[in-house]
């Protein structure tokens, strides 16, 4: 056990290295899939099996193949992604930091978090999916659904961002769909026949 949680933990922390530091937007896609198929190694070692297939199918299956796609679509310069890297390395070193003593915090309070929700973990009766959901919709409802409200806001934001218009593409005009008569959609026509004694 403790051999298979090495392995997975240090393929982890080089993958996330390796995304970071990768000079190809793409290889650093692939590394990302590659932390997030270990980590869900972790997590059924931890014994949370739930948490691993969600991982697999949600982000591998449908987040990283779509920022692989977007990579590959955008056709992004490795030059700008350098100028971009110097320009934002001194905040992003400030937010890594930040985020750095944020973890150390949490894991340091690590008992108290436990011996707070000792009477949900300790309910051997429930399964893993209902113990997270108990958890989550209960005293972490909030900040669940904020999340979701923040989720939803950057994905409209991203949408809207990279809307292009362009010229001789069609587009739907809903309120002049809305607003047709029927009398300005069907003409009928009296065909007159010739043939016809």
């Amino acid at each position: 056990m403790n051999l298979f949680f090495f392995l997975f933990a240090s393929i982890t922390v080089l993958s996330a290295i390796a995304v970071i530091s990768s000079r190809n937007p793409v290889h650093s896609v692939l590394f990302l899939i590659l932390a997030f198929v270990n980590s869900a190694g972790l997590f059924v070692l931890a014994g949370a099996e739930f948490l691993a297939m969600i991982l697999l199918i949600v982000y591998v299956g449908a987040v990283a193949v779509l920022f692989l796609f977007v990579v590959m679509m955008l056709n992004i310069s490795l030059e700008e992604i350098k100028n971009q890297v110097k320009k934002y390395f001194y905040s992003g070193l400030f937010v890594g930091l930040v985020l750095m003593v944020e973890l150390f915090f949490s894991f340091s309070n690590l008992d108290l978090i436990r011996n707070k929700n000792i009477e949900v973990i300790n309910n051997k009766n429930l399964t893993n999916t209902h113990l997270i959901g108990s958890v989550m919709y209960t005293e972490y409802f909030f900040v669940f659904q904020l999340s979701g409200c923040i989720l939803l806001v950057a994905m409209i934001g991203a949408i809207v961002l990279t809307l292009r218009r362009r010229e001789g593409v069609l587009r739907q005009d809903i309120s002049k769909q809305v607003s047709r008569k029927k009398k300005d959609s069907i003409e009928l026509i009296n065909v007159k026949n010739d043939n016809a004694n």
